[in-house]
């Protein structure tokens, strides 16, 4: 694709811009992809129109790309449960008990407190990111709305530990993802190369760092202030004109007539969906570990979560998650049958949009892949960088091309292969590199509106999207520049 070179960063750049600049976020993305299929159909509209329309009909022949989708609708069956069962109203009472014995002894510091176990809860839920933000926002979206807390910066919260978590706990599927681009590097230890990089990936440990300091310190400052302004005066957690990533219907849905709020209730369907996605990447890898008889029993277990499906897993998770609800509530006959199959379709229907939004994502992602925007972005940097900034200059251009594809395991898959033996070549420091090369692709993926964690944090905090990405921005961005200047001084000293 060497002949496209600049034009290749086109789509996904001015399907960002518009889609902040207008706050029309499909209506961009769908521009975005039709000018790819454009510039891919050597400048031809009619042609590219056409391949546009077969895209998207094509992401669903991924069937990786579908899971993630189904998952993403069938997410509103669980939220509508846990609201309508009580579960949530029970939870948020017992919440409240525990905020009412802090705040007695330490008065005026309950929208901390909320704010402090969201981050908590984030941190202890590092087996995958999407579970990660989907499990902080369904818990305390209907907290943080009772204190009056925006809707923005539970977004912020919920997005901002996810993939840090993940990547700084890498006993899961990034861990094993990261170890095999490194085996295939010819690595004889990959295992210990990662672990050695990871001290040096600065931009995760900032990222959660940043969200515990403007907790306990409050200073907001940005559009998240404006937020927290907002609420303050007129005790709104959504601005005026803001569209909610899933329905008001769903989140909206009061506790069934006759029912008694019981915390349980939403805590089991939780609890099952988070816990069953570690055995569920167990169960869908196992087979895949060659000779997994002959490795010691926590090998086989690392192993196995490391050639699991991710999509087929959190399916897997949310649907066992719903039986379980089911049958949770069928013992307490809280539902009929037919009440209970209403509220699964009402709770899909509601993360339609969701569903949507998701399919645009592959799909402009797909057509940056045939344009080759990562590997040009990536040929091009060789071209100016000098030995004590590789590191800087490999989380720049690793950042630049997860912002732009939305992806960051697709960053590491670009940019590993590159970045070591450039390293290697010009003898910088190969941990550092390493480092550098993870923590761009993290940093890209957090602040770019087409990441599906991003939209994730958007849809389980029912909070508009550009909103989200408009006010999370400039603390991500303070992150990286910080990150950035670390990465130049240390790659003149390692």
């Amino acid at each position: 694709m060497d002949h496209f070179s600049f034009l290749s960063l086109l789509p996904p750049l001015i399907a960002i811009f518009l889609a902040i600049k207008t706050k029309q976020v499909y209506i961009s993305l769908l521009f975005g992809i039709w000018l790819g299929w454009v510039i891919l159909s050597n400048l031809n509209p009619l042609t590219g129109t056409v391949a546009t329309i077969q895209a998207l009909v094509d992401v669903f022949k991924d069937s990786g790309n579908t899971r993630t989708i189904m998952f993403s609708s069938l997410v509103g069956a669980l939220i509508a449960f846990i609201q309508h069962s009580g579960g949530v109203e029970g939870f948020i009472k017992n919440i409240n008990k525990l905020v009412a014995k802090i705040e007695a002894k330490r008065p005026g510091n309950s929208r901390v407190i909320v704010q402090l176990l969201a981050w908590l809860t984030g941190i202890l839920i590092f087996v995958e990111s999407s579970i990660n933000v989907l499990t902080v926002g369904a818990i305390y979206r209907p907290i943080f709305d009772k204190m009056k807390i925006p809707r923005e910066k539970l977004a912020y919260i919920a997005d901002s530990i996810s993939a840090p978590t993940c990547i700084l706990i890498p006993l899961n599927a990034w861990g094993a993802y990261i170890m095999g681009l490194l085996a295939a590097q010819g690595f004889d230890n990959p295992f210990g190369i990662m672990i050695k990089s990871f001290p040096l990936n600065f931009y995760p440990m900032i990222a959660l760092a940043m969200v515990l300091f403007i907790i306990l310190s409050k200073k907001d400052f940005g559009p998240m202030k404006k937020a927290e302004e907002r609420v303050k005066a007129t005790g709104k957690v959504l601005r005026d004109g803001a569209t909610p990533m899933i329905s008001s219907d769903i989140i909206s849905l009061e506790t069934k007539t006759g029912i008694i709020p019981r915390g349980r209730n939403m805590i089991v369907p939780i609890a099952t969906m988070v816990g069953m996605m570690p055995l569920m990447l167990i169960y869908t890898g196992w087979e895949n570990v060659p000779n997994i008889s002959e490795l010691p029993f926590l090998m086989q277990i690392f192993e196995a979560i490391g050639k699991g499906s991710g999509s087929t897993s959190v399916l897997y998770s949310v649907l066992i998650a719903i039986i379980t609800a089911s049958i949770l509530y069928s013992s307490q006959k809280l539902f009929t049958f037919k009440e209970t199959f209403d509220l699964i379709m009402k709770g899909i229907s509601g993360l339609i949009p969701l569903a949507l939004l998701m399919m645009l994502a592959f799909a402009i992602g797909n057509v940056c892949k045939q344009l080759g925007t990562g590997l040009y972005v990536a040929e091009i940097s060789k071209l100016w960088i000098s030995p004590s900034f590789v590191p800087a200059a490999v989380y720049v251009v690793a950042s630049f091309i997860a912002f732009s594809t939305g992806t960051s395991w697709g960053t590491f898959a670009i940019m590993i292969p590159i970045g070591i033996p450039m390293a290697q070549a010009l003898d910088a420091n190969i941990y550092l590199t390493v480092a550098a090369a993870l923590g761009g692709g993290v940093f890209g993926d957090h602040c770019s509106p087409i990441s599906d964690t991003t939209i994730i944090s958007s849809m389980a905090s029912a909070c508009d999207h550009i909103d989200h990405v408009k006010t999370q921005l400039p603390y991500a961005l303070f992150g990286g520049i910080i990150t950035t200047f670390l990465y130049v001084i240390l790659g003149f000293i390692m």
